[in-house]
């Protein structure tokens, strides 16, 4: 991994009238409102968080080893649920900076993330360079698994395509322990961010590691022991719905950015080959969930390609955005996409394929 990257730019490309006309259509969906998330979606989250902490008290009274990890999978599921991390990273759930970055730090603890790494990666790097070698780091080689065809090849990626559950799996707990520490070591170019800087940021950190491993693991276990229930159980909860939650939040996520999708070498010199907007045109797509109901579990996320082009709305404003982003886009000849879910899946699967041959 490159421990020091030096910035890109996108040219104008001649996107300027697009830009404009986007903006007003945008700007004509916020009237009378504001971008971050509202009443609705604070209760919501609210009564979300009541449930996890409310499932995770009742784990610690279960006497039964089927009811504690009954119990202990829906604490961790209604914490990924919760996913209001994604839009507190942009800035867009509560209006000032530190709420949303102590709502982060709260939300994470039952996955183990540091948010703010995860912010620096996910705004700093993802955001900007989607799909670029190197830049974005969501797609950085690790041996394992290729995801651009600039990657080195590997026998046994020819089976990636049928182990790929495998991996998103362990993607969340891989973050959580790998790359986490790996920006903490400044073995990556997280470094020139500065991220949790000096000794406070050391403590900070730290603490939240420990404070992940109390509540999920340290806890279980000393009460577990007392209620008669064998430490073998509260490791299976633990693996187990750390494993699902990485898998559900892995497969609404990087699809997006495989469906047809261009990828791109780093360029020789400062500049990409196009503008900005048509950057995340052909590196991102929207996708509808089947049924369309569905949509209020996803939290946003099926719009992939708008919250690219809007980050920093709260993505309760999404299917507006979208709508929006697809008129103009028409106009002006940009090739918008919003595909189906299972035509989701089956691009995917073509990519891994074609990714696993040599």
């Amino acid at each position: 991994m490159a421990e020091s990257l030096p910035p890109l730019r996108f040219p104008a490309d001649g996107e300027q009238t697009f830009h404009r006309d986007l903006k007003r259509a945008a700007h004509a969906c916020l009237v009378g409102d504001h971008r971050y998330a509202d009443a609705a979606r604070l209760v919501k989250a609210a009564l979300l968080l009541v449930l996890c902490a409310g499932f995770y008290a009742l784990s610690l009274m279960q006497h039964q080893p089927w009811a504690f990890f009954l119990c202990y999978f829906l604490f961790v599921t209604m914490g990924m649920l919760l996913n209001v991390n994604h839009d507190a990273s942009h800035n867009a759930f509560l209006r000032a900076p530190w709420a949303n970055r102590l709502v982060g730090r709260v939300v994470t603890l039952p996955l183990g993330v540091d948010p703010d790494y995860w912010r620096t990666r996910h705004v700093d790097y993802h955001h900007v360079y989607a799909n670029v070698e190197h830049y974005d780091l969501d797609t950085e080689e690790n041996g394992f698994f290729r995801q651009t065809p600039f990657q080195r090849w590997r026998p046994h990626m020819r089976y990636q395509h049928l182990y790929w559950p495998l991996i998103a799996a362990l993607s969340l707990p891989y973050i959580a322990w790998i790359f986490d520490w790996s920006d903490r070591l400044d073995k990556t170019p997280l470094r020139e961010k500065r991220v949790l800087a000096g000794r406070g940021g050391w403590t900070l950190f730290v603490l939240c590691k420990l404070a992940h491993l109390a509540l999920v693991l340290v806890v279980p276990l000393i009460v577990g022991h007392l209620h008669g229930i064998g430490w073998g159980w509260v490791l299976l909860a633990y693996a187990l719905s750390q494993m699902c939650a990485s898998l559900l939040v892995v497969f609404l996520l990087l699809g997006t950015h495989w469906a047809q999708a261009e990828f791109y070498p780093a360029p020789t010199g400062d500049s990409m080959p196009q503008g900005w907007y048509r950057h995340n045109f052909a590196t991102a797509c929207d996708w509808q969930p089947e049924p369309r109901w569905l949509e209020h579990l996803t939290g946003g996320l099926n719009y992939h390609l708008t919250h690219h082009l809007f980050p920093g709305w709260n993505h309760r404003h999404y299917p507006a955005l979208a709508a929006a982003v697809a008129e103009v886009a028409q106009r002006h000849g940009m090739a918008y996409r919003c595909i189906g879910y299972r035509e989701l899946l089956a691009q995917q699967q073509r990519f891994l394929r074609r990714m696993g041959q040599p």
